[in-house]
């Protein structure tokens, strides 16, 4: 498979180069590791939040850094978690002596990263609190959410946290309310054709032409069935079945939706299907109260999308709606 690269082991590096080259006056790049970006203002007096994850989901992480969002970020390798010295690192760059929050996905290696950092924070007297996403209904029953994975409900997640803590939260009441958001956030996605690493440019998993895969994870991770490749408006019915079943959702509810591209899945695609998604919650009586279309969290070059829907109350709804500028997603 074909990638417009230099050197597989330079990818992530040169890549980070050129994103803080054309985003001078919204990310700084720290420079003890090179995989440590930050706000290039940060609000001061402020709760920091520290967002990170493995590269290959462009924009995510690092586009939601800046107003509105994350205050830093900590890069990892393609599909691998940040190391503990660049959360590190970010954590004591925006920290503005009122606690920082580590919001990321539910995956072994970011867990336990993460919590290497805390402790580390915790010796130099940097209180740090915890809110792990796990938004995907696909990756295990809901009776062991915290066995599920994050994916596209990143986007909302870091809106929230990004927002609470511009409006004075404190420390504990961010992860009380991203916590909240979290359990009222549910995402399904379907593959359509797999993605391949610059290191070895062969697919990383096998999907025939005319088969689709439900619930299969942002890294390739098996999803929950695999079938006959099927319409949109089929496909849509499929992914919200659950999510409105998990979310209870009833006339009256209002909801954020996120329709997410996977990586080569085109914005004529993710419209068609967030067509249908509309016409389903409408036909429930659920009032959308803000909707997002197009490439969020991808998997390289991956064939699919996922959506997301994050069940609103007047708190969420408030932080939801708050101003963004960040590279990934700007909104006034």
């Amino acid at each position: 498979m074909k990638k417009l690269i230099n050197h597989p082991d330079r990818v992530v590096d040169e890549m980070i180069d050129g994103y803080v080259a054309a985003y001078p006056n919204h990310i700084a790049r720290l420079s003890t590791s090179g995989r440590a970006l930050v706000r290039k203002q940060l609000q001061k007096g402020k709760v920091g939040v520290v967002i990170g994850g493995g590269s290959g989901h462009e924009p995510g992480f690092m586009g939601y850094v800046g107003k509105g969002f994350a205050d830093g970020v900590a890069v990892g390798n393609i599909f691998a978690s940040p190391s503990p010295e660049p959360i590190l690192e970010v954590t004591k760059a925006v920290d503005q002596g009122a606690g920082v929050l580590y919001i990321y996905g539910n995956y072994a290696g970011d867990c336990m990263n993460f919590d290497m950092s805390a402790e580390l924070a915790a010796m130099e007297n940097i209180r740090t609190a915890t809110v792990r996403i796990t938004d995907d209904a696909a990756s295990a029953p809901i009776d062991q959410m915290e066995k599920r994975r994050g994916i596209a409900g990143f986007v909302l997640l870091f809106k929230v946290a990004g927002a609470a803590t511009e409006k004075g939260y404190s420390l504990d009441e961010t992860v009380r309310v991203c916590t909240k958001a979290n359990e009222r956030t549910r995402t399904m996605g379907v593959a359509l054709s797999p993605c391949s690493l610059p290191q070895t440019r062969k697919p990383a998993f096998e999907l025939a032409d005319d088969e689709m895969e439900i619930g299969l994870g942002i890294h390739g991770e098996p999803g929950m069935t695999r079938g006959k490749l099927a319409g949109a408006d089929e496909v849509a019915a499929q992914l919200l079945d659950r999510i409105t079943d998990e979310l209870q959702l009833r006339r009256g509810d209002r909801v954020a939706v996120l329709v997410n591209g996977l990586g080569s899945t085109t914005l004529m695609e993710l419209y068609i299907v967030f067509r249908k998604t509309a016409e389903i919650l409408d036909s429930l009586g659920v009032h959308i109260h803000r909707s997002y279309v197009g490439e969020y969290v991808t998997s390289l070059e991956m064939g699919g999308c996922s959506i997301t829907v994050m069940k609103l109350d007047d708190e969420l709804a408030g932080l939801i709606d708050h101003p963004a500028d960040c590279p990934a997603l700007t909104q006034l």
